[in-house]
């Protein structure tokens, strides 16, 4: 035998066993209403019934052999979002009571019925009411207030016998604007002679929507002070006019002021306001048999700032001091650190963002140090007054905090008071600066000092500044005139001027050539190249004949021109 299909079969059977074990607790449970088919969510009632009673669901004891157990009808009642009936004659007569129970309720239908009126705030506990069909029935009239709490779709109304009156005025202008559908519908008044009219033609004199106005469009008052608002409705029929105050915190008071014939006034007196109030709007109602009109004021209640909450640091993403502060006009902010103005940088700055009445924010710290630590102090400012709070904040302990104590009382030598030390971390770091950039102007001055001396002050190449040089007959003497000297006068004990040769008894001067130090000069440019050099007469010893000639000098080599002479 091929079981591959019992899982299945079993599954169905299961499933099939289950819900006739549901439909007999419902039905036990349950009692559908006579003429009904009722399900979890709709109740049906199309076969035709005379009875004068409105389709209600009812509980029944489930059968346990405690007797305790029993459906809650109400939650039954809730569950249904559809509701039919259709042919039932005797049901005259809409109440409140027969829809409060079903508040989950989106789809009404009476229709082919024998309804003749609707109890005013019947459908106050149906807010999910969407579609209503009342088509078919007995109504002569229908007010608006009855549906004035929903949001519906579509309303059907064909085939009823309204009568011509400002009564269903509303209904024509629903039907000129389209609501709720009605402008599809053939809808049709009987008018004062017996005649059927479209609604859209009946003409009814002194029937209009109410007008309404107020003494203000905006309200601004201080806190504590007292105000009042006048508002007047007009319009035939007269209005009834009211203050829509749910949710006022401050006292008021409604007075009724003047009732003339077409115009209705009501005052509101607002005592003692209330920043809690600020915001809040007032809503004045002119109703009639129309429809409704309304107009709204707009409440503002200035007051003096308000430190909310200013909380201790805190480690996010950066510390934080979080704080929420209230006041209308909305307040500036300012931060003391120790009694002193904080000034924001890059360590510390505030961040907060403002929602009408409300600035919150923290004020944060970018790696803060144990300079930081100490009391900081909130002020809010506005026009009508300041407040302040103060939190102390700590982030990191002061390093050798007994240092500085120590360091004064050692090198103490005299009764006088203690020294305090401040520290003044932006300070230092300036000290600091000027002490290395002093020093770097040093170095460079050094190294620029010795440049120059070592390129501006060397001795001559010749040794001829200074003292006199000796031209003597050593064989190692670097001077080319060092066979002059016959060896016959000892130099020392010349007198010789800074820029002289002795050769034997006699002072030559001699003048040292500037551009045989310096680098890239150029003999071919006259003004760059000492090459002759005119000089007085030489004697040299043993020769009568003075020597008048040039010297020339170049380079390392000192000879005469234009002859030479041997000795």
């Amino acid at each position: 035998m091929d079981v591959s299909l019992c899982p299945a079969k079993c599954s169905f059977w299961r499933i099939f066993l289950l819900g006739s074990v549901w439909l007999d607790y419902v039905g036990s449970v349950l009692a559908c209403p006579a003429n009904c088919v009722c399900s979890k969510t709709e109740i049906n009632c199309r076969r035709p019934d005379d009875g004068n009673l409105f389709p209600l669901l009812e509980g029944q004891d489930s059968g346990n052999s405690n007797g305790n157990a029993s459906i809650n009808i109400t939650d039954i009642s809730r569950n249904i979002t559809s509701i039919h009936i259709e042919n039932w004659r005797g049901l005259h007569t809409l109440n409140a009571v027969d829809m409060e129970l079903y508040t989950g309720l989106q789809k009404l239908t009476i229709k082919n019925s024998g309804l003749r009126s609707i109890q005013p705030r019947a459908f106050a506990k149906n807010p999910h009411l969407r579609y209503i069909n009342l088509s078919s029935n007995r109504l002569t009239t229908l007010s608006w207030q009855l549906f004035q709490t929903l949001s519906l779709r579509e309303l059907r109304l064909e085939q009823n016998f309204f009568n011509c009156s400002c009564d269903i005025r509303w209904m024509q202008l629903w039907q000129e604007q389209g609501e709720a559908k009605l402008n599809s519908q053939n809808l049709y008044c009987i008018s004062a002679d017996g005649s059927q009219l479209p609604l859209f033609r009946m003409n009814i004199s002194q029937c209009d929507l109410p007008e309404i106005s107020v003494s203000h469009a905006n309200l601004t008052v201080r806190e504590g002070d007292n105000a009042v608002i006048t508002c007047n409705g007009s319009g035939s029929p007269l209005p009834d006019v009211d203050w829509i105050v749910t949710g006022l915190q401050s006292i008021n008071t409604h007075q009724t002021n003047l009732n003339w014939t077409n115009v209705h006034a009501i005052n509101l007196t607002l005592v003692n306001v209330t920043s809690e109030d600020n915001g809040f709007t007032l809503t004045c109602i002119a109703e009639n048999v129309v429809g409704m009109s309304n107009a709204s004021v707009a409440l503002t209640v200035h007051y003096p700032p308000r430190v909310v909450s200013l909380e201790e640091p805190e480690l996010r993403l950066e510390h934080c001091i979080e704080f929420v502060v209230r006041g209308n006009p909305p307040p500036t902010l300012h931060w003391l650190h120790n009694g002193q103005p904080l000034r924001e940088s890059k360590i510390i700055h505030v961040e907060y963002y403002q929602e009408g009445e409300v600035s919150e924010g923290c004020l944060l710290f970018n790696k803060p140090t144990h300079y930081n630590n100490g009391n900081y102090t909130l002020i809010a400012k506005n026009p009508l007054g300041t407040a302040n709070q103060t939190i102390n904040g700590h982030f990191l302990k002061e390093p050798f905090p007994e240092s500085t104590d120590n360091f004064v009382s050692f090198y103490e030598v005299s009764p006088t008071p203690p020294i305090t030390v401040t520290h003044k971390p932006e300070e230092d770091t300036f000290g600091v600066s000027i002490a290395v950039g002093l020093a770097a102007f040093a170095c460079v001055l050094l190294v620029v000092l010795f440049i120059m001396i070592n390129k501006y002050g060397r001795r001559s190449k010749f040794g001829m500044k200074g003292p006199v040089a000796v031209i003597s007959g050593e064989e190692d003497s670097a001077s080319p005139l060092h066979h002059i000297n016959h060896g016959i006068t000892t130099p020392s004990s010349l007198d010789a001027g800074p820029d002289t040769v002795v050769i034997g008894m006699t002072r030559i001067p001699v003048i040292e050539n500037p551009q045989y130090f310096r680098q890239g000069h150029n003999c071919h440019k006259p003004d760059t190249c000492f090459r002759e050099i005119m000089l007085n007469p030489i004697s040299l010893p043993g020769h009568s004949k003075p020597l008048n000639h040039g010297i020339y000098v170049e380079d390392v080599n000192v000879y005469f021109s234009k002859g030479r002479h041997g000795f």
